[in-house]
């Protein structure tokens, strides 16, 4: 798998490069270079979407040699929030590599990347290959198994993060470094269970809390796209331009439904999902 992903991103990148004045080899094996070295990368300049494309291929071609098998995507800026932030409008989309997901509990240097940073997200997995035609929540429901309360642990590599754009923070494959994972809710089995469900999913209230219970942000579930599960359909779509696709046994990072914020040591941080029936808290510590 690792060298077919290996083909196929260079594939994608050589096609990308032909429209676009993506990031040279130098430029992006340096970047993959202060990726693995977890010192902050220069930063590049304003890329188009379609240079941002060619780059995120050329950095994931090499990422799948030090980091080994996709584990599944993610999409970013799914919050009009963050969107804002990164003065874009749109989402974007990365790919998470095996052993970029721990278990609740997960203890981790505050300094786990470059530009470390936090935020309460949720996953789902990916049940079969229909997910790929879905284009609603409630049909997103009929193809994933498991929807999991997740912290990302994004690393925005470069030395002043402010300065990317959308299209930039696509470019260095959305922050792909680390998250840690709750205990997995079953997709319910009953056409009623699964409406509930999905209500649920667009109300619930996503707090973040600190180790003495202090409550750092509060979020909801319509915050990323008017409801998470629009992520997944959004991301099905976005793969398919690029003539990638969701497999059975995927993993995908819905986005945030808080700021990007900094760990410190000795923080420990909490994220509860209010209203989810069968949501337990998911927790990971910085030292």
């Amino acid at each position: 798998m690792k060298i077919r992903f290996a083909l196929t991103t260079l594939a994608l990148a050589a096609s990308a490069a032909a429209g676009a004045a993506c990031l040279d080899d130098a430029q992006v094996a340096a970047l993959a270079s202060h990726y693995a070295a977890k010192t902050p990368a220069p930063n590049f300049e304003t890329l188009s979407d379609a240079d941002a494309a060619c780059t995120r291929a050329k950095l994931n071609a090499l990422l799948a040699r030090q980091l080994g098998k996709v584990a599944g995507y993610k999409a970013g800026l799914t919050n009009p929030a963050v969107q804002k932030r990164f003065n874009t409008n749109a989402p974007v989309w990365g790919v998470l590599y095996e052993g970029m997901v721990q278990p609740s509990g997960f203890t981790t240097t505050a300094a786990f990347g470059a530009r470390p940073l936090f935020e309460a997200d949720m996953l789902v997995r990916v049940k079969d290959a229909g997910i790929n035609q879905a284009r609603t929540p409630w049909e997103v429901m009929q193809h994933i198994d498991q929807i999991i309360p997740f912290i990302e642990l994004p690393d925005l590599v470069v030395q002043a993060p402010p300065k990317l754009n959308g299209a930039g923070v696509a470019a260095i494959n959305v922050g792909a470094r680390l998250g840690v994972a709750g205990t997995p809710i079953a997709v319910a089995r009953t056409r009623g269970e699964r409406q509930q469900q999905l209500e649920a999913l667009a109300r619930m209230q996503v707090q973040v809390r600190d180790g003495q219970g202090k409550v750092l942000s509060v979020g909801q579930g319509s915050d990323i796209l008017e409801h998470p599960l629009n992520a997944v359909s959004w991301i099905a779509q976005a793969l398919a331009q690029e003539k990638l696709a969701l497999k059975p046994g995927d993993l995908v990072s819905l986005g945030s439904f808080s700021p990007l914020m900094p760990p410190r040591a000795g923080l420990s941080v909490t994220v509860d999902y209010a209203g989810l029936p069968g949501a337990k808290p998911v927790q990971v510590n910085f030292q």
